[in-house]
C-alpha cells in the first residue's frame, strides 16, 4: 500500500502535532510513515519540518510552492519515500488549503494516473473554530474555516482533550450535521488520543473525488485571503561571555509580536518560533491568537550559549506592517539578552 492523504485546516488547528503524532504512532503499530511540511516562502526552511527531524520523525518539506502546484516535484517526493518502505505519507498545505482537493488530489490522478492510493482528504479543526462557526462570529475568516470543510472526507476534530465529554459529542454532531458527506472523528494529537481511530480511517479510507462548489477565486475568497501575510526570518543568535534562559528569550519574543500585533488592531493566527543550540537542545514556541495563551511547545533542557532561530508567522495584517514588528521584538529583545544576531533568511509574503 503506498498511500497519501493531505491535511488542510486553519491555522493553529494542529496539523504538525498531529502529523508528527500520527507518523510515529503509525511506524510504530503499522508501517512506516513519513511528513512533509509545505510552505510558499523561497528557500526558507520551515519550523514545522526542523521541528519534526529533532523530534524523531522522518520528515521533509517542499518550499517555494504550493504542493497544489508543484504535482511533479510532490510525485518525485511521494516515491522517494515509498522507495524507502514507508506506507503512508501526509503533507499539511499552505493557504489555508481552500482548493486543495482540485490541485493537489486531481492533479495528482490526472497526471500520474494510478499511481498513488489518495486517502481521505483530511481538514483538521480546533474547537475555538467550531465554537466560532456555530456562532457565526467567524468573521472576515469564517469563509476560509467553513470551505475547508466543505471539501473534506474527514474531519478531524482535534484538542479534544480541552473538551468535556458531552462538549465534545456536542461538537462532534454538529460537525455531522454541517458536513454530512464526510466522516467526523475526535483525537488529541497532543495526548496522543484518538491516534489508531485517525490511522484506520487513512489506511482504510479513500478520497471521495468530490468536486464541491466553493467559489475558488471569487470575491470571498479574494477577500478572506486578501488579508493575510505571511514572514519568515531564519538567524543566528550568540552571547559573548555568558549563558541565558533560551526558553525565556523565546517566550519574550513571542509576547512582545502579541502585543503589538494587537496594538495594531490586526489578528495573528499563528507564529512559529524554533531554536536550537548546535548540540541538539531545542526549544520551540507557539502563539494562536492574540488573545490567547503563548505555548511552549517544547523546553531547552540547559542555558544556552548560541542560537539558530526560525521563525515563521502569519496574520491578518499588512505584510510590511508584520514584518516591522517582528523584526523590531527581535531587535529588542536580543538586546535586552545582550545578544547579537546575523540574519540569512527574511522574506515577507502577502497571500492575496
Amino acid at each position: 500500500m503506498k498511500k497519501f492523504a493531505v491535511f488542510s485546516g486553519f491555522l493553529g488547528s494542529g496539523k504538525t502535532t498531529t502529523m508528527m503524532a500520527l507518523t510515529r504512532y503509525y511506524s510504530a503499530h503499522y508501517a512506516k510513515a513519513a511528513m512533509i511540511s509545505n510552505d510558499l516562502g523561497h528557500g526558507v526552511s520551515l519550523a514545522d519540518n526542523r521541528f519534526a527531524q529533532l523530534s524523531g520523525c522522518k520528515a521533509s518539506e517542499i518550499t517555494d510552492d504550493c504542493i497544489c502546484y508543484v504535482n511533479e516535484q510532490l510525485a518525485e517526493r511521494l516515491n522517494a519515500y515509498y522507495d524507502e518502505g514507508c506506507e503512508l505519507v501526509v503533507s499539511d498545505i499552505p493557504g489555508f488549503g481552500v482548493g486543495a482537493l482540485e490541485h493537489v488530489y486531481h492533479g495528482l490522478t490526472e497526471k500520474f494516473p494510478g499511481q498513488f492510493e489518495l486517502a481521505p482528504f483530511t481538514v483538521l479543526v480546533e474547537p475555538r473554530t467550531v465554537e466560532l462557526l456555530r456562532s457565526g462570529q467567524g468573521g472576515d475568516q469564517e469563509y476560509l474555516y467553513d470551505t475547508q470543510l466543505v471539501e473534506a472526507d474527514l474531519i478531524v476534530l482535534n484538542k479534544c482533550d480541552l473538551l468535556s465529554e458531552q462538549q465534545r459529542d456536542a461538537d462532534l454532531a454538529w460537525l455531522l450535521e454541517r458536513y454530512p458527506l464526510a466522516q467526523v472523528i475526535a483525537i488529541s494529537a497532543l495526548k496522543g488520543e484518538g491516534l489508531d481511530l485517525l490511522s484506520q480511517a487513512l489506511r482504510s479510507g479513500q478520497a471521495s473525488m468530490r468536486r464541491p462548489e466553493i467559489g475558488y477565486g471569487g470575491e470571498a475568497f479574494c477577500h478572506a485571503m486578501g488579508k493575510i501575510s505571511e514572514f519568515y526570518l531564519q538567524y543566528h543568535a550568540v552571547v559573548c561571555c555568558n549563558t541565558f534562559d533560551g526558553n525565556a528569550y523565546l517566550m519574550d519574543m513571542a509576547r512582545q509580536v502579541q502585543e503589538e500585533i494587537h496594538a495594531a488592531a490586526c489578528l495573528i493566527p499563528h507564529l512559529k518560533l524554533l531554536a536550537w543550540e548546535p548540540e541538539g537542545d531545542f526549544g520551540k514556541v507557539d502563539l494562536i491568537g492574540t488573545d490567547r495563551p503563548i505555548e511552549e511547545t517544547h523546553r531547552f533542557e540547559r542555558p544556552c550559549t548560541e542560537l539558530a532561530v526560525i521563525l515563521n508567522a502569519s496574520a491578518a495584517c499588512p505584510v510590511d506592517k508584520l514584518e516591522e514588528i517582528v523584526v523590531a521584538a527581535v531587535e529588542d529583545v536580543s538586546r535586552r539578552y545582550q545578544l547579537e544576531w546575523m540574519v540569512f533568511k527574511q522574506e515577507g509574503l502577502a497571500m492575496g
